[in-house]
């Protein structure tokens, strides 16, 4: 599952993955909604809805793969942000 489009040019890409229990396609269709948890009552369900928004947000996009009984990745593409660039929105 991919969420979001990414810019054209050069991209950071940062992989996020685990050896866990892994998902099925109708759970990892729905970990981006808000309040939505695989945790029970533990959990609030807001984390992956902020880091979508914060990819979102920069310009970038999500790719989720996951497989019951062997984990999850979640890789994050992000448009490289140039020094220069930073330097100038930083100022402003």
């Amino acid at each position: 599952m991919k969420i979001g489009a990414v810019r054209a040019g050069e991209n950071v890409d940062l992989t996020v993955m685990d050896n866990g229990s892994g998902m099925d396609e109708a759970t990892s269709a729905r970990i981006f909604q808000p309040f939505f948890t695989t945790k029970g009552e533990k959990g609030t369900g807001l984390g992956l809805v902020n880091v979508m928004e914060f990819v979102r947000q920069s310009g970038g996009s999500i790719d989720v793969q996951s497989a019951v009984g062997k984990g999850t990745a979640f890789t994050m593409h992000l448009p490289e942000q140039k020094k220069e660039a930073y330097r100038a929105s930083a100022a402003a």
